[in-house]
Formats: structure tokens, sequence, C-alpha cells
């Protein structure tokens, strides 16, 4: 290569060098939004709505508070929509608003090991960031502390430096007497549907029983989702990472920055349910001393620590970092929000997945005025809060569609969900959830979660099996009774001919025969003594005239 091409690559070389810069987040997701959720009009409105709801329902448990949380969504042009939402929450510091609306990954939970719905300080920023990239217009903060005045914010983010921009700040009156409320102009589409705004809030109403929604929704229609439960949720308390779940290049920047003197102390302090003796056998088993210091240790030792774990007894971590929803308030949920007429649901003894601990929770409605000719109706949760998107790339529907239905009683095409009058339910409640996107829309699928599932699934449908096994019983009862109730009046009339009876002896064998009839129908308390799983659902059945019946069969 001569001297000229060396002096032109050297230039290049020079101006590509020239041309790099650092990026901030901010910049990064105003450019690429869709990983937020924000790839198209319609889902942008409910990802506005979904972070702003999420936010409310997390701080008021946190607060010790029921919530109660106004949506309000007001239709400003053909693809302007005007979003409000605002709760009774304990407010927020001043200081800290424009941080916690207008800064991207910033927030107190990523650290954090408890259940929490929201987890990276994204969410709420994004839905800041994207009214302001689609109208130009910045967000509207107001929030109150308990004896302070409310302040009053005007935001926007500066995506070069992920910075907040304060367009306007003021104290206010607020007549609540504590509570946030966020308003925001975006560019969006509203339509009715599985995936739209009214079912987000519809479906976070059954997981969050002990929360009061009031929408008003862009047709001006009001809904309210009251609460049926009058008590908070257990809180989670926050944990240590288990050793089990802590992968080599965490493990190495953990032992640089302890504090502790030795690998013992270290291992102990840092990591959950890891005792003295626990710690010891580890160092044995790894063939390190368990009095060195952690700052020593090389790459090599912490693999080896990282093999030795696997060899030892560890207890699975603590469980209180997880609040579940219990499967009888689940049930209370679907209850209210579900026109069925059987309902059942289950919650697993906590599991564990890469040391994580987490929960599974599965609850069923079938029957009533749900369509029987279509496919069941599969509703997914992760942390109390309902995924709405990429159904098919989610661990819960796998684990739904590979139980055999079948066995249930329920028809099932090839790798699909069941098809009959059904809503199937599943939650999962874990201290990271591990979703497949930062659109928080769809779950990993880790062999433990699916089995967990599958379990829970099992569980109810031998419980619907049973509903529905009786119910047929119940059907073919009706029927053959109604064919030996038609003809006692032909039976009887015949009777009498042939002895000669009296038109008044006639009607009295008449009613002879029909009471004969009734009295080999079984009473509601024996039937209960025999099946403690009795419903009186089937009473209801079969005291019903034949055709009301097979008509409630039908639906």
């Amino acid at each position: 290569m001569d001297a000229q091409n060396q002096k032109v690559l050297g230039e290049k070389a020079l101006e590509l060098a020239s041309k790099q810069r650092v990026i901030s987040v901010a910049e990064f997701f105003e450019k690429n939004r869709h990983l937020l959720g924000f790839d198209n009009p319609r889902r942008a409105l409910l990802t506005v709505v979904k972070e702003a709801v999420d936010n409310a329902l997390d701080a008021c448990e946190e607060a010790g508070i029921l919530p109660e949380i106004i949506v309000e969504i007001h239709q400003l042009a053909e693809d302007r929509y005007r979003v409000i939402v605002e709760d009774n929450g304990p407010g927020i510091v001043k200081q800290q608003i424009p941080h916690i609306f207008a800064r991207l990954l910033y927030g107190s939970k990523f650290h954090k090991l408890s259940q929490s719905r929201g987890q990276q300080g994204i969410g709420i920023s994004a839905a800041v960031l994207y009214a302001q990239l689609t109208t130009g217009k910045a967000t509207k903060i107001t929030s109150k502390i308990a004896n302070d005045k409310a302040h009053f914010y005007e935001l926007m983010i500066d995506t070069a430096h992920n910075k907040p921009l304060i367009t306007a700040e003021s104290a206010v009156e607020w007549s609540k007497q504590h509570g946030t409320r966020i308003e925001m102009d975006i560019q969006a589409s509203y339509m009715k549907g599985l995936q739209s705004v009214d079912e987000y809030l519809k479906q976070t109403a059954i997981v969050n029983p002990h929360a009061t929604i009031i929408y008003l929704n862009p047709k001006q229609e009001q809904f309210i989702f009251q609460r049926v439960v009058e008590e908070l949720p257990k809180p989670p308390k926050e944990i240590k990472p288990h050793i089990l779940g802590v992968e080599l290049g965490a493990l190495m920047k953990m032992l640089q920055h302890s504090s502790q003197r030795t690998l013992k102390s270290f291992l102990t302090e840092n990591f959950s349910r890891l005792g003295s003796n626990t710690a010891i056998e580890i160092c044995k088993e790894a063939k390190i001393d368990y009095n060195v210091n952690p700052k020593t240790l090389t790459r090599d030792d912490c693999e080896r620590i990282l093999k030795a774990v696997k060899h030892v007894k560890i207890k699975a971590p603590p469980t209180d970092c997880l609040s579940p929803i219990t499967a009888e308030q689940l049930e209370k949920g679907l209850r209210k929000e579900i026109d069925a007429e059987f309902f059942t649901a289950v919650s697993r003894q906590p599991s564990v997945y890469r040391g994580n601990p987490f929960i599974v929770e599965v609850a069923v409605a079938y029957g009533g005025n749900q369509p029987s000719d279509k496919q069941a109706r599969l509703l997914r949760f992760a942390n109390r809060v309902p995924l709405l998107y990429q159904q098919g790339a989610c661990a819960l529907t796998k684990a739904v569609t590979s139980v055999n239905w079948k066995s249930y009683g329920l028809q099932q095409p090839s790798g699909s969900l069941p098809v009959g009058p059904l809503t199937i339910a599943v939650h999962i409640a874990s201290v990271w959830v591990p979703f497949v996107s930062e659109s928080k829309d769809a779950i990993a699928s880790y062999p433990e979660i699916i089995q967990e599932v599958r379990l829970a699934l099992q569980e109810v449908g031998r419980r619907l099996a049973l509903y529905i096994r009786k119910k047929h019983r119940v059907k073919e009862e009706l029927k053959k009774r109604s064919y030996i109730e038609k003809y006692i009046p032909h039976i009887a009339e015949s009777i009498g001919e042939i002895l000669e009876l009296q038109p008044e002896q006639v009607q009295v064998l008449k009613q002879d025969l029909f009471e004969i009839l009734e009295k080999t129908r079984k009473p509601v308390e024996e039937l209960k003594q025999e099946n403690p799983e009795f419903d009186e659902e089937f009473a209801k059945i079969g005291i019903e005239e034949p055709s009301k019946g097979e008509d409630h069969e039908a639906s």
C-alpha cells in the first residue's frame, strides 16, 4: 500500500472517530419508542394509561391507602387525546416531581428485590416523552402531600442530557387532601376491543379487587369498577438476592465493591438464606479459604464459587417479598366482572427460577353468557398488571395450550386454547418478572414457570371437570323426567278407562303419579352430604322446568 492510500485511510479513520459520541437513554428511546409500547396510536393510548395507573396503584399500596383512581380520556381532534389520571396516593415530594416524570431510568425499585408493578423507572417518563414528541406539549403534574400545598409543574424532557425541563411551576390550591394528578396530550387512536383501555381497566379491576377505578372514555361513557375487598394486599418485604440467581460477572462486581473483610462474611451479608455454616461449606467445596479478603479473588475463584454452590444444599429464598392476590380474592375479582355460573381459583405454593421466588395463581369462570362456540378467553397478569399484547410469545399462553383440556370435558384443537364458555385467568407474582421486552407484554419461557402454571391449571381443571360432569348428569335426568311427565296424563287416563274410574279419581291418580316421580329427586342437603363440592346451581337446574333446563345448558 502506497503512502497516498495510507494517508487517505488515516483521514477516514479520523473522520469516523469525530462522528462518534455518547447518546443519552432518552435519545435512544426517542428513536426507538416502539420498544416501550408506543409502536402505533392505539397501543400508545393504552400504554400511557397503563403506566399512569400502575404508578398510582403502587403509590397507594406502599402508603397503606385503599386506591381510588380516576381515569379520563377526552378527544381533542381526530388523532389527539387528553389523558388525565388522578389518584388518592400519598403525593410526591416537590423536589422529586421533575425527576420522576421527566427523567428516564430514575426510580427506587430497580435494585429492590420485592414485588412491584414498576421495576425500571422508564414507564411514566416514557409516556411524557411520547406526549412531547407527538404533540410538542408539556405534561402537567399536580401533586399534594398531606398538610401541605399542592405543587403544579409543566414538564418536558431534555433528551440530549436525559434531564427534566420545567416550563412552569407554582403552588396551587387543591381540594384533595393528598394525591397526584397527571394530564398529557398525545397523538393516539381509541377503539374498543380486547386490546383497548376499557379492557385493560376491567382486567385491572379483576386482579386489584381492593381498588376503585372510575373511568370516563372518549365517548363520554362512565364506568365504575367498585372495590369488593376492603383490605390492602399484604405489603411485600425487600429481600437480598439468592446466590443461585447470581451470574459470574455480577458476583465479580459485588466482590470488588464489598466492604466485608472475609469471604465468609461477604456471602452471609450479601445473599439471602445463607448462614455461616453454609458459607464455610461453599468455600470448602470451592477450595478457597473462607477468611480471604473478597477483593483479592480472581475470575477463576468466582467461577469455582458458583460451581460449588450447585453442590451445596441452600435454602430456597424467603417468600415474604411477594404479595399474591390469593385464590379467594382472585375469584371475587373474576365474579364481579365476568358473567358466569361456575368459578374456582387456586394459589400455588411459592417456587423459584434463577434464585427468584414466584407464585402462580389461576382462576376459571365457566358458563353463563360466555360464547360456547369460540376459544376460551385467556387473561394474563404479572404482579397484578394485565398483559394485553404478544399473547402468542408468552410462557403463560404456552402453559395453557400445553394442558389437555379434553380430559376436563372441553373441546381443544391441537396446540390451541380450549373451546367453550370459559375464561382463564393466570397471574404470576415475582420479585423480578422475566419479561421478553421493555414493553412488558409477555413472559419468558422459563421451564419452572411453565411447570407451575400447568400444575395450577390442572388443579382448577379437575374441579371444572367435576362441575361439567355433574351438569351433564342433571341435564340427562331432566330429559328423562320430561318424557315421564309428558306421558303421565295419558297413563292416568288409560288406567281410568280400564278400571272405569270417575274423572275425580283419574285426577287424583295423576297427582299421585307426579308425587311418586318427585320423590325420586334427591333433596339439596342429601346431595351436599354425598358430594362436598356440590354447587347449589345444580339444585336450581334440577327444580326448573325441562325447557328452562335445556336453555340453561345451551347458554
